[in-house]
């Protein structure tokens, strides 16, 4: 049943980010977002990581997505449209040739891989902690909180209207 569940799982992941990566909407590529980062939330719990699942939803489905959707509607990005010169058939070859490609390379994992109980591997709260506030990942996770606050304070200056 897990292993039924995982693929289940899985197939959704990735189609979900084939959504995010096709639609023109912006807001509905945030949605297919959130739904590929849920998917991702239960392989995480089926490979018998349950702090990293919940990390997955309260981070980045919940507080990162919103932070997201809060720029978009604060930019008020409308749909894509479809530019005259843009070349729609060299597009469409190009994206058939990388289905080509994934499902070669999907194929190639699947053939070489048997299904096999997942070790699971010591994600506790206090081991995570440990890691992520050791002091080299520390800056890390301090420059990344810069770089968001910069995002959103960059947002808010483009969407200021003139007085």
């Amino acid at each position: 049943m897990d292993a039924i569940l995982f693929y289940v799982c899985a197939t959704v992941a990735v189609a979900s980010a084939l959504v995010v990566i096709g639609q023109r909407s912006p807001v509905y590529s945030a949605f297919a977002l959130i739904v590929t980062l849920c998917s991702l939330s239960v392989i995480f719990a089926l490979l018998g990581s349950p702090f990293i699942a919940a990390l997955q939803v309260i981070v980045y489905a919940g507080a990162i997505m919103v932070l997201f959707l809060f720029v978009l509607m604060l930019l008020n990005v409308k749909k894509e449209e479809d530019a005259p010169g843009r070349g729609g058939r060299a597009m469409r070859g190009f994206a058939t040739a990388l289905v080509a490609i994934l499902v070669l390379e999907a194929g190639a994992v699947l053939l070489r891989l048997t299904p096999q109980a997942a070790e699971p591997f010591d994600a506790s709260t206090r081991t995570m902690a440990g890691i992520l506030f050791s002091a080299h990942f520390l800056y890390v996770f301090e420059a990344t909180s810069i770089l968001i606050l910069a995002a959103l304070v960059g947002a808010v200056v483009l969407a200021k209207k003139e007085l």
